[in-house]
């Protein structure tokens, strides 16, 4: 039963999001317990504790850590649908500050930033991120940031992972940044 309605989820998913989620079937295969505490890892973060866009750069910077293919596809997807505008998206995906605004820009050096250890870069981020939304905002980044990761992670480990392709954000292709993270 259980099996029956992660089934179910999934292919709500893939038709809701136009995403490939065999990868996930695959964990369903094996282990439907692991497959759905997998799936509380999106849940994690308090999408309500930063601005949506900070949030969307946080988890973009995450995303393209790791992949720069259908992963990125999704998460940009999910940004739009909770709001945030299409040049907002296009600017964090180039990798443009000034096309990002302020809030997107602060989450994308701060994640970029964290990832490259860069703490002489990180530190005075941080306490800006705090000053603006509060530990609560700090924390929300950081687990936008971690969580995104996870998902194109598993993907390729598990053999699932594509090439390159394409990001669409409104219906335009957006040029995507793979610029090494040193801040």
């Amino acid at each position: 039963m259980l099996k029956a309605l992660l089934a179910r989820q999934i292919d709500k998913m893939e038709r809701r999001w136009g995403y490939d989620a065999s990868y996930m079937r695959h964990v369903l295969a094996a282990s439907p317990g692991s497959l759905l505490r997998f799936g509380l890892v999106s849940s994690m973060v308090d999408a309500r504790a930063a601005p949506a866009a900070a949030i969307a750069a946080a988890k973009l910077v995450g995303t393209l850590a790791e992949d720069c293919g259908p992963c990125t596809q999704i998460v940009s997807d999910m940004a739009a649908a909770e709001g945030v505008a299409p040049q907002i998206l296009r600017g964090v995906l180039a990798g443009d500050e000034a096309a990002m605004g302020e809030d997107a820009a602060l989450a994308w050096r701060f994640a970029r930033a964290s990832l490259a250890r860069d703490m002489a870069a990180a530190d005075p981020l941080r306490d800006e991120v705090v000053r603006r939304w509060g530990d609560r905002g700090l924390v929300a980044l950081g687990l936008a940031l971690t969580s995104a990761r996870m998902y194109p992670t598993l993907k390729y480990a598990l053999g699932y992972g594509k090439a390159c392709s394409k990001v669409i954000v409104d219906g335009q292709a957006a040029p995507v940044a793979r610029a090494p993270l040193a801040a």
